[in-house]
């Protein structure tokens, strides 16, 4: 079998980098070539992938949620998909989180070397492609906005810094949800469509699954113009999402479960995919089931 290892060498402080002789001699365990190729630049990995997903058996990567991402697009057109494994060494690490990946290099090997392959779904928006979620305004543009050198020192405290600097306002946005024949419209603070559990290191949905062919939505409301204890109110909606999750009911968010939305929006709106700047305005996001061929953990049972 044919392996193409594609990592960014400045994603986790460089420590891919510093042990990339035992990741190769560990992969060469399974995989009868590894070919190593570090990345340049943003979208470089989902080049990368595109043209390797016809040549090999598998594409390892390493990276945090926005490699995966590129990863995702590189092959999401791809006839015959490459079994994928990951070796997270991000800021947060959502899609490792949901999956049970470890974060440690040595544990991501061992399930890369021993694990289970499962079909895992994923997301089309328009015409690119999401693993894990989907969003659109407050806070949503930290995890591309944020400068590397400031996610290197302080982590994930970074991304809180760079979205309540951006988001102090909570800039107020027309939404229109259509999910099959049901149709909602409303101003909002806050979209958001997930296909995983974890989002910005949270368990925001901890009952779903990456394999069940269901996306979650949810909205929260806000009046345009709002006054500073309006502005409270939504800031204490998005709290509660994030600290009690999807499933616990809040009056001032709609929610959803389906296998297809299309969410109308200004030109103005600018989706994140797995925390990378994604399309702008409107969008069709429909649940691709089975469609990435994924190493997990053996046994698992719960993602």
């Amino acid at each position: 079998m044919r392996c193409f290892f594609v990592y960014n060498p400045v994603s986790g402080r460089g420590k891919i980098t510093k042990k990339l002789d035992y990741i190769v001699q560990k992969l060469k365990e399974k995989y009868d070539v590894v070919d190593v190729y570090a990345t340049k630049g943003a979208g470089d990995m989902e080049k990368a992938a595109r043209e390797a997903a016809g040549r090999y058996d598998a594409i390892v990567f390493s990276g945090g949620d926005g490699s995966f991402n590129e990863i995702v697009q590189g092959i999401g057109d791809a006839e015959f998909p490459p079994e994928l494994g990951y070796i997270p060494s991000g800021t947060v690490n959502d899609i490792a989180h949901t999956l049970g990946i470890p974060k440690s290099v040595r544990g991501a090997l061992k399930v890369i070397l021993t694990g289970d392959n499962e079909m895992l779904d994923c997301m089309k928006i328009n015409d690119r492609y999401a693993m894990y979620v989907v969003a659109a305004g407050a806070f949503t543009s930290a995890p591309y906005t944020t400068p590397q050198a400031q996610k290197k020192q302080i982590g994930r405290l970074a991304y809180g810094i760079e979205g309540i600097k951006k988001n102090l306002r909570f800039d107020v946005f027309d939404v229109a949800v259509k999910n099959e024949g049901a149709r909602v419209e409303t101003d909002s603070i806050f979209v958001i469509l997930m296909n995983g559990r974890y989002v910005a290191g949270m368990k925001l949905n901890k009952k779903s699954s990456i394999r069940d062919g269901k996306i979650e939505l949810a909205v929260i409301r806000q009046k345009k113009n709002p006054n500073v204890f309006k502005k409270i109110r939504a800031f204490l909606a998005l709290a509660h999402l994030f600290l009690f999750g999807f499933r616990v009911p809040e009056k001032q968010i709609i929610r959803f479960t389906g296998k297809e939305f299309e969410i109308e929006a200004a030109e103005s709106v600018v989706w994140n995919f797995d925390g990378e700047k994604g399309v702008c305005g409107n969008v069709k996001i429909c649940v691709l089931p089975k469609k990435i061929n994924m190493i997990v953990p053996k046994g698992s049972k719960n993602i």
